[in-house]
């Protein structure tokens, strides 16, 4: 009969207490073997195997196996030439800082692989074989490592936290829940766990979107900044181009006002030098007669005397000098034409800044309409909310805290608090007037005063012709034309309120360094009625942005 091949396997050598390869090997009357050490303190605490749970009365005794204590002692002297041969492999798996370390190891300690929740032990891979093959350990629960497992025991009664109590939302053992949370919800920590992990791939699906949101803003952001670039390279360039052309025209100015003066100067130099000759040629004659007569007069020839006397007793012929003068030239209104030949130039130049300016504030161009429950009394609006007029009827409505109550104002139903926005009015017809942005905090009801202090910027027309722009003390602005449009753009970041002439293309003014803190309601007021002068509507227009 041949002898049966076999293999000893790795966890035929080890202690089932203390994992690790048998140490004076004893066998207990179940058939069972443990380390003497192990199973000695072992009976200190209790009475039964620690793997078949059979109950001993009283304690065996025991003596070292020696064969098991051999064969231990050969695995050990193969295990520990194993670990010498691989010793280098091993040291990549040694714990670095943050990883979890196995609780088995002496000396290095290996990076765990698995945690035990029975054990609260933390394994490495070659110390957690034994929970993959003994049938005992293998109803073990194992998780990935984690750290500090003595966290997940009862701190009160030094068991496994299993449960989880719902009414305190607080983990809790065995004990625990017969006592003071008997009375409790508890549910096994794998029922909570299926019930909450739901809710977990929700959250997560929520943050996912929430990353891919700002993912999509921060592109948009940067895309926004790269706008923004350009716009700025633009407009630094459409600024060089402008003001080199408004330095070519003050040069031009400047060099055709220079000519003017030299050419009148040269011509005045030109006159003095025809002067000087003439008087110097006339100076050179009358010396000259004079030296004559000079001569004459010493001679004692009585006949030469008297035969010279009829031509050299004459004075020689000269202009009247009196009436002759080189006087400076005349500058006066040089400087005035040459300016006003540049104010023209300006002229055209700013036009077409404004004009490139106002197709760029269109791009903001909201669509507003007036709300009704602010309008005074006296108010007449259209049913399409773009249109209001003052009559001379007060109707009999709700004094509410939004309603204006002693004078002729609306709000719009649109409000700002960020951003930029731009919209027109039409004022044709009308003789009074006043537009603008108004707070939110304003006061609606006794005397309003309009200025930038008490939450109001406007600009308004008076008898037809008087345009100011209530900054404080208003401020009376030049009106070359009649307006029948008038554009309002508001920065609320950058603190500005603008107004122009829509039509023009021309600024009107400027309220800056604003400091809005609350929300902004576009502002109209068509003013009193004046027995039908001041009839005509202000119109909310609709903002072309072709022109």
């Amino acid at each position: 009969m041949s002898a049966a091949s076999f293999v000893l396997t790795e966890h035929q050598f080890l202690c089932s207490i203390c994992l690790d390869v048998f140490t004076d090997p004893v066998t207990i009357p179940c058939g069972h073997n443990y380390c003497k050490t192990c199973i000695t303190e072992h009976w200190n605490s209790s009475n039964r195997c620690p793997n078949c749970q059979e109950v001993f009365y009283g304690r065996p005794d025991m003596k070292v196996n020696t064969f098991i204590c051999e064969m231990a002692e050969q695995f050990r002297q193969s295990s520990e030439q194993r670990t010498s041969s691989s010793s280098s492999s091993l040291k990549l798996h040694i714990a670095k800082p943050g990883e979890v370390p196995c609780d088995v190891c002496t000396g290095a300690k290996l990076k765990a692989r698995k945690s035990c929740l029975v054990c609260l032990v933390s394994y490495c891979e070659t110390h957690l074989k034994s929970h993959l093959t003994m049938s005992v350990l293998k109803r073990h629960q194992l998780i990935d490592p984690v750290k500090n497992l003595e966290d997940r025991m009862c701190t009160k009664h030094d068991k496994l936290l299993e449960l989880f109590c719902k009414n305190d939302q607080t983990f809790v053992c065995l004990l625990c829940s017969v006592s003071d949370h008997r009375t409790h919800n508890v549910v096994p920590l794998k029922e909570e766990y299926e019930e909450k992990k739901p809710e977990l791939g929700k959250t997560e699906a929520e943050i996912q979107q929430m990353i891919e949101e700002r993912t999509l803003k921060i592109q948009d952001i940067k895309s926004r900044v790269v706008l923004s670039q350009e716009d700025s390279d633009r407009e630094i360039a459409e600024g060089v181009q402008v003001f080199l052309a408004l330095m070519e025209s003050v040069e031009s100015s400047l060099n055709k006002l220079t000519d003017t003066v030299k050419r009148k100067q040269k011509e005045t130099e030109i006159a003095a030098e025809g002067f000087i000759k003439d008087l110097e040629q006339e100076i050179s004659k009358l010396k000259k007669r004079s030296v004559e007569l000079e001569q004459l007069s010493r001679s004692e020839d009585q006949l030469h005397v008297l035969q010279s006397f009829p031509s050299l007793n004459t004075i020689p012929p000269t202009k009247d000098w009196i009436g002759v003068n080189v006087l400076p030239p005349f500058y006066d209104g040089t400087i005035g034409r040459v300016v006003g030949q540049l104010e023209e130039t300006l002229s055209r130049h700013m036009k077409k800044v404004f004009e490139a300016e106002m197709k760029r504030i269109k791009d903001y161009a909201v669509d507003l309409t007036l709300n009704p429950d602010t309008a005074h009394p006296n108010l007449i609006l259209s049913d399409d909310w773009k249109q209001v007029y003052c009559s001379n009827v007060k109707k009999n409505l709700s004094d509410s805290p939004e309603r204006f109550a002693t004078c002729p104002c609306v709000l719009s139903k649109e409000r700002f608090s960020s951003g930029r926005f731009y919209f027109e009015v039409q004022v044709r017809g009308k003789t009074d007037w006043d537009l603008g942005v108004a707070r939110e905090s304003i006061n609606r009801k006794g005397t309003i005063t309009l200025n930038p202090h008490n939450g109001y910027w406007t600009i308004c027309l008076k008898n037809e012709s008087k345009l100011y722009a209530l900054a404080g003390p208003p401020v009376r602005l030049s009106l070359k034309s009649q307006l029948e449009n008038v554009g309002v753009f508001v920065d609320y970041e950058e603190g500005v309120v603008s107004f122009y002439d829509a039509d023009a293309t021309a600024p009107i003014y400027f309220f800056t360094g604003c400091s809005f803190t609350e929300k902004l309601y576009p502002y109209f007021s068509p003013d009193v009625n004046l027995s039908g002068k001041n009839s005509a509507p202000l119109i909310i227009s609709h903002v072309n942005h072709t022109q």
